[in-house]
Parts: structure tokens; sequence; C-alpha cells
């Protein structure tokens, strides 16, 4: 895939969103510390106007007492409008945890809001909550701000950013995810019109031919162990083989034959 240019003007941006996050995790600072470093990468990176987008300390109210949320993303500046994504921080040089995400995804879910965003400044974890029963929270996408390839945090602060949000871009997100899983992947690459079009392209390329079972298998081998899990759960659907017919004796044969039978008479 050829990697995408960046102008001058973003790659500054996302190197002094670097330097900043290095710096404070150099001193080791406090969370406040890394929520106001946090907080301009959101302005200089994402697009977000910190002053009309970002709800700061925003309360969360479940079970119990009242909670507060670091941020709060919201384009819709109405007081009962579902904010649009909930932003937890720790301090620069806290591990992301377990119990963070838990932290966090039981905000969105009294909250009613679908994507959190856990961050340290440094590593970015992007979570999407389905509310079923029992709600479940998945990771969508995570990115580490200090060791990344400059165009790889361009796409992922993008996603996260100002103008895939108004557009409502994570919604497309999630739902491409959810068509992309294993199993339906899975699924059109076992089917049987695949395993023929598959085995074409084998023999066209390298002059060999292989069976379909042979495909199987070594998609099987290229698999890990989750993906396999989903290829049990799927039918294969190998190419139905075809009965060869009798060839028909040939004309010039059939004389003869006769000819044979009159002579031994």
């Amino acid at each position: 895939m050829v990697k995408q240019k960046l102008d001058k003007e973003r790659r500054k941006a996302l190197l002094n969103a670097r330097g900043m996050i290095e710096a404070v995790a150099k001193a080791d600072g406090n969370e406040a510390e890394t929520r106001r470093r946090v907080e301009r990468i959101f302005d200089s990176v994402m697009g977000y106007d910190a002053l009309k987008h970002i709800s700061r300390e925003h309360a969360v109210h479940g079970v119990g007492d009242t909670e507060y949320c670091d941020f709060a993303i919201q384009l819709d500046t109405k007081e009962s409008s579902v904010p649009i994504m909930l932003v937890e921080l720790k301090r620069v040089n806290i591990d992301l945890m377990a119990k963070h995400l838990k932290q966090v995804s039981s905000y969105g879910i009294n909250m009613g809001c679908e994507w959190v965003l856990l961050t340290n400044g440094k590593e970015w974890k992007l979570y999407h909550i389905s509310f079923g029963q029992p709600p479940q929270t998945k990771l969508v996408d995570s990115w580490d701000l200090l060791t990344d390839e400059l165009t790889k945090l361009d796409e992922k602060f993008n996603l996260v950013g100002y103008k895939n949000i108004k557009k409502d871009g994570l919604t497309l997100l999630w739902e491409k995810r959810n068509v992309l899983t294993a199993k339906n992947v899975l699924k059109i690459v076992l089917s049987e019109q695949s395993l023929n079009s598959i085995r074409r392209e084998i023999r066209k390329a390298t002059g060999v031919t292989v069976t379909p079972e042979e495909i199987v298998g070594a998609v099987r081998h290229m698999l890990n162990e989750a993906a396999l899990g989903e290829m049990e759960k799927v039918k294969i659907s190998l190419p139905v083989k075809k009965q060869k017919r009798a060839a028909t004796p040939k004309k010039n044969n059939i004389e003869e034959n006769k000819r044979e039978a009159n002579n031994g008479h």
C-alpha cells in the first residue's frame, strides 16, 4: 500500500504533539499536566474547538454517587444531548489497564454513549459499546503517539477528529467492522465459487493444480487460534466433483470391431 504523504503543517502538528507528551513523560508529570497536553492535541491535531466541543469533568449519573469523566466530546450544545464520545485520561506514565477500561465503559453505559476513548497521552485506545444484554465493549483501534509512524498517527487521529466525527464517520467504521468479521470473511472465502476461483488463479500463476480440500487446509494453516475457532462455525462449500462420462467409441473403431466379428465366423 502506498504511504500517504503528509503536508508540512500536518507533520509539524504531529511532531509537536509527540514532543509535548515525551516532555511530560520525561518529567513524570501528573494527571493534570497530562490532561492539559492532551487537550492541546484535541485542538491542534484533531481539530476540535476546546471551548465549544469539549466538556471537562462531565457529570455521569449512574447508580450511587455522581462520577465525572475527564472529557465529553459534544458537537450538539443542547444540555440534554448525549456526548458523541467520552474520553478518560490517565497520568502519562501509568499503563492503561482493564480497570481503567471498566471505569470509562461504565461512564458510557450510564450515559448511553457508544464511543469511549482511553488514553495516557502516549497510548490511545478507541472502544465501541453495544447496548445489548449485557452491554459489550470492544476495542476498535489503538495507536501509540511516541512510536507509531506519522502517517499512521495521521490516519488514527483523523478517525477520532472533528471532521470525521461531524460526518458520523464512526458509525460507518463500526458498520464495516461488523461486516468484516472473521466469520463473514471465511464464509465467502470458503464458498464453492471462491474455492473454484482460487484454484483457477493458482493454476494460472503457477501451473500447478490443487484441490479445494488442499486450499481449505492452506487457509486453516494460515489462521490464528481465534480465527480457527470461527472457521469451525462456518459451513465449507466444497465444489461438487463431476462424474466423468464414459467415452463414446469412435465411428472407425465401431466398423473395425464389426469386421473382426465377421472374420471370426
